[in-house]
């Protein structure tokens, strides 16, 4: 009988005392030969992602070379089958998922076709890449926007419905909603009014890269207030017993002053810019949308939260909420799917990779003392989705509640340093992206998330 593929991490080999990492790792990489080839690919998806913006401007210059070509030639200008290729391989949300292609071809010639169906089929969970589509979609809708707006108005109004108000508002208040609504739900809301409240100004690069960042952090943190909201925090509150007073009590304080710490770090960083925005155009207060519209809308999302680890159900909610949308045409905008199908490719063949590491990080969480473990996690978290993370800490037997805290605390507050770190990161991206010429650099966005990321390690450390 073959052994089961992924092999389970109970069935390596058990590592006597004072074996070091890298002997457990060489016997893990014995057992299972294929282990370095999915982290050799991962980390090469991972590369791929710190080119995306250099292939998005190469395709721009083939597509104006060959502009020129057509023109010099008296032909009509058309696509350039080269640029466009390029343009595809430098879209971040579909690198995880080409690379997986790769994977699922290497599979296939080590282990055959059976096991990579297996694999792909019956050992990868795509539940969360599932709910943040579905989450995603919901928080999008026009009724969903037009409450999100009205409430953050109200609070932007304090400043006079200002630029830097809006900023204020936007960086500290939606990431908080996250413990209620869900990091997804607010990462969507947040990063599209901050779309036409914010960037719509064009702030300087530095500013637009400063506040994704701080965005990207703040959603991180801002949704461990309860044990629902953030994936991360999903993973370990049933094995470990975290509830809702748990939670608000041990990262509640520490999530808040970390995030009004940032928000205020980056106010007196940019104070000068944020006050020179030019004033919005004022809004209409009041939406037209029917309260009945808006509570169906809120009913659906509740009823999608509060049925996150059952797809069959949340995605069936959703099939209804279609029908009901479609059938209140009349208050609806048009239901664009693309992003949120984006970003759950983007989760899919994160957790596609992500089922096959944990034969490294698992050992590595292992052998850290707490305060190591947390900047442990909060590395491993930048080149991780932070859900797996902690996941895989879960596995760790004998983890005392020092240990359980820093690896939770690590993986939340390094998740707006890539992308790939947070769930919610690619939805922000997504929406995001358009404002930036050239797309996203990751550099310039690890660089925007550098010093909210320093100033929740000193919260979740020190508080």
């Amino acid at each position: 009988m073959e052994p089961p593929f992924p092999l389970p991490l109970s069935a390596y080999p058990p590592a006597g005392e004072g074996t070091s990492l890298l002997d457990i790792l060489g016997a893990r990489v014995e057992a299972q030969p294929f282990n370095l080839i999915a982290t050799f690919i991962f980390i090469l998806a991972i590369l791929h992602t710190f080119l995306a913006k250099r292939l998005t401007v190469l395709a721009h210059h083939t597509q104006v070379a060959h502009d020129a070509r057509l023109k010099a030639a008296g032909e009509p200008p058309s696509p350039s089958v080269k640029a466009e290729f390029l343009h595809f391989l430098g879209e971040v949300e579909v690198i995880f998922g080409l690379w997986a292609v790769v994977l699922a071809g290497a599979l296939a010639w080590s282990q055959g076709l059976s096991v990579t169906r297996h694999y792909f089929n019956d050992s990868v969970n795509y539940t969360e890449a599932l709910f943040v589509f579905v989450i995603m979609a919901l928080a999008s809708t026009q009724p969903i926007l037009d409450l999100a707006e009205d409430v953050l108005r109200r609070i932007a109004s304090l400043g006079r419905g200002s630029a830097l108000a809006w900023w204020l508002t936007l960086l500290t208040v939606t990431p908080l909603m996250g413990s209620l609504i869900t990091e997804p739900a607010a990462m969507t809301i947040g990063a599209l009014l901050l779309s036409k409240q914010f960037f719509a100004l064009k702030p300087s690069l530095a500013l637009s890269y400063a506040t994704m960042g701080l965005l990207f952090v703040n959603i991180s943190v801002g949704g461990t207030l309860t044990h629902f909201a953030a994936p991360p925090v999903l993973m370990v509150a049933r094995p470990w017993n975290w509830d809702l007073g748990f939670m608000a009590a041990t990262f509640g304080v520490k999530a808040f002053v970390g995030i009004v710490a940032a928000n205020a770090a980056y106010l007196a960083l940019f104070r000068r810019e944020l006050k020179s925005l030019p004033p919005l155009a004022p809004s209409p207060k009041g939406s037209g949308t029917p309260w009945v519209l808006t509570a169906t809308h809120l009913g659906f999302m509740a009823f999608t939260v509060m049925n996150a680890h059952y797809p069959v159900l949340f995605i069936a909610g959703f099939l209804f909420f279609l029908g009901f949308a479609k059938a209140t045409s009349a208050h609806q905008s048009e239901m664009d799917l693309r992003s949120p199908l984006l970003v759950a490719f983007f989760l899919g063949g994160l957790v596609v990779h992500g089922g096959l590491q944990g034969w490294w990080i698992e050992p590595v969480l292992a052998s850290l003392a707490s305060t190591p473990l947390f900047f442990g996690a909060l590395a491993l978290t930048a080149f991780n989705d932070n859900a797996l993370i902690t996941f895989l800490a879960t596995l760790v037997p004998g983890l005392n509640d020092a240990a359980k805290y820093a690896v939770v605390a690590g993986a939340v507050t390094g998740g707006g340093l890539t992308v790939i770190a947070n769930a919610p990161n690619p939805a922000g991206q997504a929406i995001l992206g358009r404002h930036f010429e050239d797309g996203v650099s990751p550099l310039y966005l690890a660089a925007g998330a550098l010093i909210p990321t320093a100033i929740m390690c000193a919260a979740m450390l020190l508080l």
